[in-house]
């Protein structure tokens, strides 16, 4: 009769592991939602919620377009290289000067979407603290 070895050491623990950490810090980062004072108004939530989801697509669309271009250029320069090993080291660099340039859009992607989630909040934060200022006066 054979042991059941998936709680011994095996994959099993791997997995449960990363969900115990995973969800550790899910609820360490989620947190100071618990501290918030004062609830935003419905304008300024569904503008962020916009900003959220603008976000979001900017950066989905530019990872999946570059995922997709690196494949295919990894792919292409592999067939140039087996119709041609001669020019192997031409078709290298070109291949890795391509796919520094693919990373770099897809980083600024991520840069714009960093920014225009920070533009929402801070502006958010901004009122928050114009408005506390003025009640003080």
């Amino acid at each position: 009769m054979r042991k059941n070895t998936n709680f011994q050491g095996g994959r099993m623990n791997k997995n449960l592991k990363s969900l115990v950490l995973t969800l550790f810090f899910i609820a360490f980062f989620t947190a100071p939602l618990l501290a918030q004072e004062t609830p935003i108004d419905n304008t300024k939530a569904s503008l962020y919620k916009l900003a959220l989801i603008i976000g979001g697509a900017i950066i989905a669309l530019t990872v999946s377009a570059g995922a997709y271009c690196q494949a295919k250029s990894i792919s292409s320069a592999c067939e140039g290289i087996s119709r041609n090993p001669g020019g192997a080291p031409t078709i290298r660099f070109i291949l890795i000067f391509g796919l520094v340039l693919i990373e770099t859009l897809v980083i600024y992607a991520l840069l714009i979407t960093i920014i225009i989630l920070m533009v929402q909040v801070g502006s958010i934060h901004l009122e928050n603290a114009i408005s506390k200022i003025k009640l003080s006066l």
